[in-house]
């Protein structure tokens, strides 16, 4: 069993008695593995440096009404520590996307809260791999819009990820 003195988890961690030792110590390699234990850089620890990070590799390739479809080259940043990109990395590109996909069909008049977003993670999109992002509204209504949002290798053309995001069209307040 761990004690306080012999955990290298941080002082603020509590660890059950009956939880064994030789665990203890697997998990901590595996959170040190993952980069949990870090602290955030000062550069990072801004509002918003995520958004900069996912933006910085999105490139707009066409918009229509209710489609827009866009390619995304998987960069560093953006990657897990399997060298595949990051779950966070695709849920922040299916967001942007089915924004600006629900934009095409909701008017300016209205806000788009996010009330729900479903990933599938299929498949891994390795480093340097470009990515064909398509985004269509499925259903959009007076108080709903429905956007799927699919990630293809474009090299492939396999089918890495599927999502669909479901928004809620609100009037804008007039505070």
């Amino acid at each position: 069993m761990a004690t306080a003195k012999e955990s290298p988890m941080p002082e603020a961690t509590t660890v059950a008695q009956d939880f064994p030792l030789e665990y203890h110590k697997t998990l901590v390699l595996f959170f040190k593995r993952m980069g949990v234990l870090e602290t955030i850089k000062p550069q990072h620890n801004v509002k918003d440096s995520f958004s900069n990070l996912v933006g910085g590799s999105l490139k707009v390739v066409s918009v229509e009404r209710g489609k827009i479809s866009c390619l995304v080259k998987v960069k560093a940043p953006l990657l897990n520590a399997y060298g595949g990109m990051h779950g966070g990395s695709v849920a922040a590109v299916a967001e942007r996307v089915a924004i600006a996909c629900a934009r095409t069909v909701v008017g300016e008049d209205k806000s788009l809260f996010l009330g729900e977003l479903g990933i599938s993670y299929l498949s891994s999109a390795p480093q340097n791999a470009e990515v064909i992002i398509d985004g269509s509204v499925v259903r959009s209504g007076r108080n709903l819009t429905v956007v799927a949002v699919n990630f293809r290798l474009k090299e492939s053309g396999r089918l890495a990820f599927l999502t669909r995001a479901t928004f809620y069209n609100m009037p804008v307040s007039s505070l």
